[in-house]
Formats: structure tokens, C-alpha cells, sequence
């Protein structure tokens, strides 16, 4: 199995930046595609940003230019920076796994399997 903890939350102001950690442990041979995803309260979760083995990266239209996925294979932890934030970032994000798959919507949280608890980030205006 794989086990995803998250850290590096927090409350900002609007324009501020965080960034975003999420070390796995267990097994991953198989689990090449990772990805972040949000939820705000009272909304359904929705992708981020997504990275798989070879590196490639896809982000939701709200983030591009402003967030970057990246991932260190020798740590086995996968980061988000997320550059000036605004309000409407404000929400619990999470980091998933999942192993290869075809046909799928890499940013739809129904693609993962593995997931962890969450961190909470909060941008005020």
C-alpha cells in the first residue's frame, strides 16, 4: 500500500505564497501518476495539478501560471508551490496516487485510489 501525508499549510494573506509537501512511503513502483487536489467548504473536491512518472504535468485553468507540481523521486515527496494566492485557493488540499491508467481524466478525483488526510490553507484578503 501507500501512505500520503501532507504538511506546509497555513493562513496567508492574498498575493502570498505557500508551498505544499506530501511524502509517501510504501510501495509506489507501480503508482506513477500523483496530483493535488482542493476543497472548499460546502464544494465538491476538484483537481489541481496532476504529474506522472516521466513528468509530465497538467494544472486546472484557475492555477495555471500560478501554482507549479514538482516531484523529488529520491525523497519520494511531491510539492506543490502555489504562487499569489487568493481568496478563492482558500480550502483543504490533498495529495493523491494513482497507478496507470488510459482514458481517464487526470484531474477527476474518482482516477485515485490513495489518498491522504489533507492541509488546511487559508487566504484572506
Amino acid at each position: 500500500q501507500v501512505q500520503l501525508v501532507e504538511s506546509g499549510g497555513g493562513s496567508v494573506q492574498a498575493g502570498g505564497s505557500l508551498r505544499l509537501s506530501c511524502a509517501a512511503s510504501g510501495s509506489s513502483s507501480s503508482t506513477v501518476y500523483m496530483a493535488w487536489f482542493r476543497q472548499a467548504s460546502g464544494k465538491n473536491r476538484e483537481g489541481v495539478a496532476v504529474m506522472n512518472h516521466s513528468g509530465w504535468s497538467t494544472y486546472a485553468d484557475s492555477v495555471k501560471g500560478r501554482f507549479t507540481i514538482s516531484r523529488d523521486v529520491a525523497k519520494n515527496t511531491l510539492y506543490l508551490q502555489m504562487n499569489s494566492l487568493q481568496p478563492d485557493d482558500t480550502g483543504t488540499y490533498y495529495c493523491s496516487a494513482s497507478h496507470e491508467k488510459y482514458g481517464v481524466s487526470w484531474l477527476s478525483p474518482g482516477v485515485y485510489i490513495y489518498w491522504g488526510q489533507g492541509t488546511q490553507v487559508t487566504v484572506s484578503s
